[in-house]
């Protein structure tokens, strides 16, 4: 019998993910990763506590919480933040899956003598024939995160287990109502998991010693002046609403320049994009490829965003170029792009940065 300790958030889909290992004959433990919160304002949406023991004494495992509030501190949080700061549009669920999540989660598994670690996103791990891991899309591709998951390591994967791959969330959630846990109808929360109240650039001001941008001018790409804005923090590429700026035409955020503390504007057509960089890219399904040469691959540059066919081109140090075949809108520095074979395994990742 194999032993394997599940991140459980508290809801659904970590508890169904424990449920159906251990109906696979697992041992399994439940481990809570306290990320964020005090005792005065409760936790974050990924670390229900109560809840999450309440599951685990139904299914009859394991618990055990781990704080772990620091290292959220160090590997996310400040990290959102300067990115905001300088101009940045984060991705700190990415971040918190390698350096807090994975990295914990397999420290707890070696104490615990666990051969695995489990969670409860919908993709698959997969070896490919060369032996690297790699993630896999979900079955049903309107629930795949294996854009949350490129930067983890070989390591990291070839430990991991994933049961949700071929599932849809409302199967998910009747596995859970069948086994008579209380969280099968709960509800999803689609924000940053740490920005529990307000609005994040509330959040930064009251989480940073750092100087906050001052306010600015919007201009457009000439240069000229078209009004102020509020500090460059409060804005991300491809923004149209809470501008708060009338131009006679729908204006969008096309650049955002903190050498000069300005936020430029434009049309959506300046928003159109088809040649970047990205840098600290990790490559999963392939062995990093050598300086000049090209790949071919599928690429979306957001979350949401369907895959575009590309050609990566290995640069120098950890960067890649990435050109689109058609452009698209909205690649904003800071976001990641996520790489994909015809198959759907991610071949790697990296974080955009300006061209």
């Amino acid at each position: 019998m194999s032993k394997v300790i599940v991140g459980m958030s508290g809801g659904v889909d970590s508890a169904v993910a424990a449920y159906l290992l251990k109906e696979q004959g697992y041992e399994v433990m439940g481990v809570t990763l306290r990320t964020w919160g005090s005792d005065e304002d409760g936790d974050s949406r990924c670390c229900e506590i109560d809840e999450a023991r309440r599951i685990c004494e139904i299914l009859g495992i394991k618990y055990h919480p781990h704080n772990c509030t620091s290292l959220f501190r160090q590997n996310v949080v400040t990290p959102f933040i300067d990115a905001y700061l300088q101009g940045m549009t984060p991705n700190p669920c990415i971040e918190c899956n390698r350096y807090v999540k994975w990295a914990k989660l397999i420290e707890l598994a070696d104490i615990f003598e666990a051969e695995y670690v489990a969670t409860g996103h919908y993709a698959y791990i997969e070896k490919m024939a060369n032996g690297r891991f790699t993630v896999r899309k979900a079955l049903h591709t309107g629930k795949d995160q294996t854009y949350m998951l490129y930067k983890l390591t070989q390591e990291q994967l070839s430990r991991t287990l994933m049961p949700l791959g071929k599932f849809t969330k409302d199967e998910v959630r009747k596995i859970a109502e069948e086994a008579g846990l209380p969280c099968a109808h709960k509800e999803e929360s689609q924000e940053i998991c740490f920005v529990t109240e307000g609005r994040y650039s509330d959040f930064i001001c009251g989480n940073t010693d750092r100087q906050i941008p001052r306010e600015g001018n919007f201009v457009d790409e000439d240069g000229n002046i078209l009004g102020r804005h509020k500090g460059i923090y409060q804005y991300t590429v491809g923004q149209r609403k809470g501008l708060g700026i009338a131009l006679g035409y729908p204006a969008f955020v096309t650049r955002i320049d903190t050498v000069n503390n300005t936020v430029v504007l434009g049309t959506e057509d300046a928003l159109m994009c088809d040649s970047f960089l990205c840098r600290e890219v990790n490559f999963l399904s392939i062995p990093e490829p050598s300086e000049g040469e090209k790949i071919r691959c599928f690429a979306k540059a957001r979350y949401h965003q369907t895959e575009r066919p590309a050609t990566l081109e290995k640069l120098s140090g950890d960067q890649v170029r990435v050109a689109l075949d058609e452009a698209v809108k909205g690649v904003s520095p800071g976001q990641s792009a996520v790489f994909y074979d015809e198959n759907g395994c991610v071949v790697g990742g990296g974080v955009i940065v300006r061209d």
